[in-house]
């Protein structure tokens, strides 16, 4: 499997203020996260890894509570989703059947219920990485890249 490190300005494996990791990053391989620390320490442990940089804040991607974006299809919609940084929803806010079936395909979570989104190694790699002006940059989903700000 190919493993992709993602660096960014600042790393945080969880978005409650705590454990910020200034030029930190994340090794993700296939849909996993592989390691989190600084940048040098996981591109000198994964020599042959792709290495995307980002500006910002890369954490964990978030879950989105309330209704999705509007937008003409349950697929656009989902889109519209991944755009905010979002990777999983509650439930509830995919209650369609349209709409969580382009959710689910989409690779995004659905979960009984919200809970604060974090980042492990060993766990699935969801990211999301915002500038400082709180808009997204990029999000990763289940590994994979689904949204790049251009």
């Amino acid at each position: 499997m190919a493993l992709t490190i993602h660096v960014a300005d600042e790393l945080r494996l969880a978005w409650d203020g705590t454990g910020a990791v200034p030029g930190g990053a994340v090794a993700v391989e296939g849909d996993r996260v592989a390691a989190t620390g600084a940048a040098a320490e996981l591109q000198e442990r994964f020599p042959g890894a792709r290495v995307r940089r980002w500006p910002g804040a890369l954490g964990p991607g978030l879950v989105h509570e309330g209704p999705l974006p509007e937008a003409p299809t349950p697929r656009e919609r989902v889109h519209e989703l991944l755009k905010l940084g979002a990777v999983a929803v509650p439930a509830e806010s995919v209650a369609g059947a349209g709409l969580r079936a382009a959710a689910e395909r989409g690779g995004v979570r659905v979960l009984p219920e919200a809970r604060p989104a974090t980042i492990t190694a060993g766990g699935r790699a969801d990211l999301a990485v915002f500038a400082g002006d709180g808009s997204c940059v990029a999000t990763v989903c289940a590994g994979r890249l689904v949204h790049r700000r251009r």
